[in-house]
């Protein structure tokens, strides 16, 4: 299948400084999308207090990679444990763009330390470090961008989730965060049916991230036979084109699957296998 055409529609990426985010950029660029990538790195922070944890990638390099694929990039420095910040980067989108056809909801923080082990080992606060960004901003993001996409009845909203929503992944705090996101995505789907709108989970398989790639015993995933990050993006871009989305809105999507459906692949021509459980 071709790549599809998004030239003319406008997204926002959240938590696209690296990683599932930044792929995700990286395929509706490659389909002519213009895309408002968020996150807290850029090329400023990092000439001032360095890089985050030693992880390279901010949203200005992510920016420079989407321009040179024909996308129409625009970074913008966003806290998403931030209600202010998150409400004047949809007045921003609002007010340059009149339209919002896509939301990807991928921004999630990791705590600091240990992250995985049994519960009550752990700090109660990994709980809320995981659910304010990666549930919470989730929610709160989409809030702002139903508020565009209902009137114009029209728009997909994708709340990045994981197979740790369905089974044992990382820890206790982390799959009930995953589970919540995929229940949002079904209850959002059923308000926003009638006006048109769809909002649906997705489920990448192991991906490749640089955090991965630099600490894979930390997060206990082996990435040798990974995923990349743009084999997320290019199942978005397919979805944003879908003129059937409608129909699998409220559902949990695995990126392996949609790649079958669709009959796209990943950047090396080979299609990773579904990590689903029978």
């Amino acid at each position: 299948m071709p790549t599809p055409d998004l030239r003319g529609a406008v997204a926002i990426v959240t938590g696209a400084s690296r990683g599932v985010g930044k792929g995700i950029a990286l395929g509706l660029a490659e389909a002519g999308a213009t895309i408002y990538i968020t996150g807290r790195t850029t090329a400023e922070s990092i000439a001032t207090a360095g890089a985050p944890e030693g992880l390279p990638g901010s949203i200005d390099q992510t920016a420079e990679e989407l321009r040179a694929l024909g996308g129409v990039a625009i970074p913008v420095r966003c806290d998403h444990a931030d209600d202010e910040q998150v409400a004047a980067l949809f007045q921003r989108v609002h007010a340059e763009q009149g339209r919002l056809d896509i939301l990807v909801n991928n921004a999630f923080a990791i705590p600091e330390g240990r992250i995985t082990g049994p519960f009550w080992e752990l700090p109660v606060s990994q709980w809320d470090v995981m659910h304010r960004v990666g549930l919470r901003s989730h929610y709160v993001a989409a809030v702002h961008a139903a508020q565009t996409m209902v009137p114009a009845r029209r728009g997909l909203i994708v709340n990045v989730s994981s197979f740790g929503a369905k089974i044992y992944a990382v820890s206790v705090a982390y799959g009930v965060g995953k589970a919540g996101v995929d229940r949002m995505s079904r209850d959002m789907a059923r308000e926003l049916r009638p006006h048109g709108v769809s909002a649906v989970s997705l489920w990448p398989g192991i991906v490749r991230t640089e955090r991965l790639l630099q600490q894979p015993d930390r997060l206990a995933f082996d990435p040798t036979n990974g995923e990349s990050p743009t084999f997320s993006g290019r199942a978005v871009a397919h979805l944003a084109a879908d003129p059937q989305i409608l129909a699998r809105s409220g559902e949990s999507l695995v990126v392996a699957e949609l790649a079958a459906h669709y009959d796209f692949t990943d950047l090396a021509g080979n299609r990773p296998a579904s990590l689903r459980r029978s």
